[in-house]
């Protein structure tokens, strides 16, 4: 799994993997609800990127997928920018434990 952090704007921005397939993403998105116990509020899927919502923490962040970008964890709001990003990167942390 690739994994390496952008910060654009103060936000954190958790790359999963770059170069990685849809199947990735619903598999990792499958991993967070059953191993987290995370619920997808809000899903928009396009034909070449998904974001699903879901609160981890008291904290509203998305599971992004884009055909060019792979699958990557941002926050949706910049209220309480340190426990977004720490929310972010507890999240990715956790998926760089598995292996997919």
């Amino acid at each position: 799994m690739c994994y390496h952090l952008k910060t654009p704007h103060g936000n954190t921005v958790a790359v999963i993997d770059d170069n990685c397939g849809i199947s990735k993403f619903y598999a990792i998105a499958d991993t967070l609800s059953a191993e987290l116990q995370v619920s997808f509020l809000n899903q928009v899927d396009d034909a070449e990127t998904l974001d699903w919502d879901f609160h981890y923490k008291n904290q509203l962040l998305t599971l992004h997928y884009n055909i060019f970008n792979g699958v990557s964890i941002y926050p949706q709001h910049k209220k309480n920018l340190h426990q977004e990003n720490n929310a972010v990167l507890e999240v990715a942390h956790f998926l760089e434990r598995r292996a997919y």
